[in-house]
């Protein structure tokens, strides 16, 4: 991810830090500080925080239920908590002997983070 301050410098538009960018809802998108630490963020239509990357070369992804509970989890180190909706049959048709079925996913993980935690788990 390269840096925005570099990029505003090649351009010649002057800026002062830290640098911050937020999306039409107020979630802030993307944050850089003098020392070159940056983070960018993606949030969904909710301003449930999606995707997260920083400087370090940290990320992690999140989704999410129409309840708003964080139904998946992945990180850069592995771990993973929860079926993305990429692998779930969640809704799909299927037959079996002429006679069709709708799947309906069993909820096997649900994560509520304690109201103090204010960072990415």
């Amino acid at each position: 991810m390269k840096k925005l301050s570099d990029t505003l410098k090649e351009l010649g538009i002057k800026f002062t830090f830290p640098i911050e960018i937020e999306d039409a809802n107020g979630n802030v998108t993307y944050y850089e500080d003098s020392n070159g630490w940056r983070r960018k963020c993606e949030f969904d239509g909710n301003g449930r925080q999606t995707y997260f990357e920083d400087s370090n070369k940290f990320w992690s992804k999140r989704e999410y239920d129409t309840n708003g509970n964080q139904t998946y989890f992945e990180d850069n180190f592995g771990y993973k908590r929860g079926t993305p909706r990429s692998q779930s049959c969640n809704g799909k048709v299927i037959e079996v002997d002429g006679k069709k079925y709708k799947l309906t996913a069993v909820k096997d993980y649900e994560y509520k983070a304690p109201a103090w935690v204010n960072w990415p788990v």
